[in-house]
């Protein structure tokens, strides 16, 4: 069927609301709205509960049904679905005078609608059966009815602009612009194509479809920023609603507002040290950690955790997964950081950290779950990648040990611990770590025996800079997030002075590998299980 063809003339730019048609799920400054529109005169169109609502609050109200001459039938499932509604918002005022005259259709001005709350009901963990009853049918055909004739209707699908709205009627004696009725009509499009999204994406995980024919992506703006990866470079975060703990969650305590790179990077420092069962720090530079470390205070953390590499520490994010407490907050305010982020901040810490005016805390109350399922997106030309979130885990129990000596407790505890930082550093990813921490970090290099060297001699910066007598490296272990293709990786590490290694393997040169190893006297057991992270 093809569309008609338009034969009408220049939209006007003030339009006088006379009448209104109110259904909202949402009653937020729904009473306000109703006064203000009746002490215009508007005559005041609704349903159910906002009729009620309205009525009791002495707004006066006209119940759909009475303006339709049909009641409400199906349950509540047809209500507005009728000519006298749709056609009183589809109407032209300039070519379907006639049509409207004809039928006794009177025009509706405005529209205030917000949908039932299906993305709630679902986010409750409601029955399938009170998930579809709550998928809004009349709402979303008002929505865009009311959006596709913005030229004579004025469309809010959202509290938050009748405000915007009853600026306009008082500053235009009733009327509303052209230009707000744009913008709302744009709004209303993204609202119904974010609850259709919502509907889909909730049946497809029902069904079982990981990857569904067709994927609609939606978020809600949360911030427009100064400026994206670079100040040429316009950008904004948006936020979809996921309830997992993190920057898009997080009640910002203090400090400036949070860059694109600040959003980046905060979210890449959190997700790492949620990994961590004992008290951890994460210092993040860039997406990559340049310190991580557990131990039995956030204190103890966060001091190995620098020790690793000071100099990239400076203007880091610093991610930490308990209570932040004031003596780790007094450590932590003599480094200049962007970002702190914590599930929480005993008070005295607050106090301590208010006096870094500058410095941005976020407060998330829980840490995000390593093991949670979620998607990722990837953006190329013309499209982009899918995929599950990586939350694979290593079992101890399923390590395979491929030398001739196997690794000792202490040995297997930091293989484990540097093999989950691996997963948070850009490949190609070496990472040396001893007693829990990690003491020398190699990231994003092409080649694999280029990132164990930059690690090593890193390590022994830090040791310099820290008085000590040798490269932290020394007597260390050291995880590769893939296999090394070459000995020559596992022998830069060898030379950096580590007894253990943990990697992936499945290397056609698996057996040279393991041969070096052997000849080094080292440890090396393999996952099976890679942590590529581009």
């Amino acid at each position: 069927m093809s569309p008609p063809k338009a034969n009408h003339g220049p939209a006007p730019d003030k339009v006088r609301i006379t009448r209104a048609l109110i259904s909202v799920s949402d009653k937020a400054g729904l009473v306000e709205l109703g006064k203000a529109l009746a002490a215009r005169g508007v005559e005041i169109l609704s349903t159910g509960g906002s009729a009620q609502r309205l009525a009791e609050a002495g707004v006066p109200v006209k119940e759909v049904s009475d303006h339709t001459g049909f009641p409400e039938i199906m349950d509540g499932r047809v209500k507005t679905l009728h000519p006298r509604v749709h056609g009183g918002i589809l109407a032209r005022r300039d070519i379907h005078a006639a049509a409207m005259a004809e039928h006794d259709i009177p025009p509706i001005d405005l529209v205030v609608v917000n949908l039932y709350p299906f993305e709630a009901t679902v986010a409750k963990g409601a029955s399938y059966d009170d998930c579809v009853e709550n998928i809004d049918i009349g709402g979303p055909a008002m929505i865009r009815a009311a959006a596709k004739n913005h030229d004579f209707v004025t469309i809010v699908t959202e509290p938050s602009d009748y405000e915007a709205v009853m600026d306009e009627l008082a500053t235009n004696d009733g009327c509303t612009t052209l230009a707000l009725r744009r913008r709302l009509a744009q709004r209303a499009y993204a609202r119904t194509a974010a609850y259709d999204a919502a509907i889909s994406t909730w049946l497809a995980g029902r069904l079982g479809e990981t990857f569904p024919p067709r994927v609609t992506l939606s978020g809600s703006l949360a911030q427009t920023l100064r400026y994206g990866e670079n100040p040429h470079q316009q950008a904004a975060f948006y936020v979809t609603g996921e309830a997992r703990p993190g920057v898009a969650t997080a009640v910002q305590l203090q400090g400036k507002e949070l860059s694109y790179n600040n959003l980046n990077d905060t979210d890449a420092a959190f997700e790492l040290v949620a990994e961590f069962e004992q008290p951890a720090v994460a210092i993040i530079k860039h997406a990559n950690p340049c310190g991580v470390a557990q131990g039995s205070s956030i204190l103890e953390a966060y001091k190995a955790a620098l020790l690793c590499d000071p100099v990239s520490a400076f203007g880091g994010i610093i991610a930490v997964n308990r209570t932040l407490d004031a003596e780790t907050a007094e450590e932590i305010s003599k480094l200049f950081a962007e970002v702190v982020i914590a599930p929480e901040a005993d008070e005295a810490a607050r106090a301590v950290l208010a006096t870094k005016k500058n410095l941005r805390v976020l407060l998330t109350r829980d840490l995000p779950d390593p093991a949670a399922p979620g998607m990722m997106i990837k953006h190329l030309s013309g499209g982009f990648l899918l995929q599950n979130r990586d939350s694979g885990r290593v079992d101890p129990a399923g390590l395979k040990v491929v030398t001739k000596r196997a690794p000792t407790a202490q040995e297997l505890a930091d293989l484990l611990f540097a093999f989950r930082v691996a997963k948070h550093v850009k490949s190609n990813a070496i990472v040396y770590a001893r007693n829990g921490a990690t003491v020398g970090v190699g990231a994003g290099q092409m080649s694999r025996v280029d990132s164990a060297r930059i690690a090593a001699i890193k390590s022994g910066e830090a040791a310099k800079a820290a008085g000590l007598p040798e490269p932290l490296t020394k007597g260390s272990v050291v995880a590769s997030d893939a296999f090394f293709p070459f000995a020559d990786g596992l022998l830069a590490a060898a030379e950096a002075g580590v007894t253990a290694v943990i990697q992936p393997g499945g290397s056609i040169r698996d057996n040279e590998v393991i041969a070096a190893a052997d000849e080094k006297g080292l440890a090396m057991v393999l996952t099976g299980m890679r942590h590529f992270r581009h």
